[in-house]
């Protein structure tokens, strides 16, 4: 099938910026979400991302080009024109696999259902269809149009041929795509996540301040942010939820989240999102 409208659900901050570079690859967009708030939210964040982008002359066609290219909606049935779709919902099993099952039953059949999910099983998220041969994960990194990678991951029936057709889409979008298994955490995160929750296990155990940990890591180790910076900036509840995954999944101990981790975010604070995590904003 030739793509050339695709539909991201969810427009929060990994949604807008995959539409946003999806529609700098010259796609046509639809992105759906069920708040119309976020839509405009999501609207505003584009339009202010591409004319920065514009002043730098780092786009090949006008921003106000690009930004007609994007259809924004709170209407599930208006996705039914896309030929692929990308979801990047909330980070919650309950509701993707609801998406999934909806997107089964309203998609031609030949359309590929992609999931941004960071962690839940593309496996089980298939099995909510009837197309499990045409899921697949396409894992983008925050912020979506600065980070050049995607991790691709192939369900236990995923094709070949869908497969393909999620790196050809990550590769016209101008990113780099590498292949993980489907396993908890995947490939990023199954290495990214316990380093954040040691810093989070050190910074409770007053090894050294939060400053100081995320400097030894930047100027040590040569890390462009340190790991509680990082965690301030991915969300302090994801980052949570992710290591509650690795913990119950894989069953080692060494997975286990960081007390002071579940602390912060039973307090609310969950980082830059909402003000105040590690560090205040």
């Amino acid at each position: 099938m030739k793509i050339d409208t695709i539909c991201v659900l969810g427009a929060g901050n990994m949604g807008n910026g995959i539409a946003q570079v999806g529609a700098c690859a010259g796609y046509n967009i639809i992105l759906f979400d069920i708040a119309s708030l976020q839509l405009e939210k999501a609207k505003a964040t584009i339009q202010k991302s591409l004319t920065k982008l514009e002043e730098k002359k780092k786009l090949s066609a006008p921003a106000s080009q690009i930004l007609s290219a994007i259809k924004f909606t709170s209407t599930l049935t208006d996705v039914k024109t896309s030929q692929f779709v990308i979801e990047a919902a909330t980070e919650r099993r309950d509701l993707k696999f609801k998406l999934f099952k909806d997107l089964d039953e309203m998609m031609a059949k030949d359309v590929v259902l992609a999931t941004n999910t960071s962690s839940i099983s593309i496996t089980e998220i298939a099995s909510h269809t009837r197309r499990a041969e045409k899921v697949a994960g396409m894992h983008f990194m925050n912020p979506v149009p600065i980070m050049l990678l995607v991790e691709g991951i192939r369900g236990l029936a995923t094709s070949d041929e869908a497969f393909s057709t999620v790196r050809t889409v990550a590769e016209k979008m101008g990113k780099t795509f590498i292949e993980a298994k489907d396993a908890p955490g995947f490939a990023v995160n199954r290495i990214l996540m316990p380093m954040i929750n040691e810093a989070f296990f050190a910074l409770n155990e007053n090894l050294a301040s939060a400053k100081d940990i995320d400097q030894a890591m930047k100027l040590g180790c040569n890390f462009p942010m340190g790991p509680l910076e990082l965690a301030d900036f991915v969300g302090i509840d994801v980052c949570l939820f992710v290591c509650e995954i690795l913990h119950r999944d894989l069953g080692d101990s060494k997975y286990r989240p960081s007390p002071l981790m579940r602390k912060y975010v039973e307090a609310g604070w969950f980082g830059r999102k909402t003000g105040r995590g590690v560090y205040t904003y």
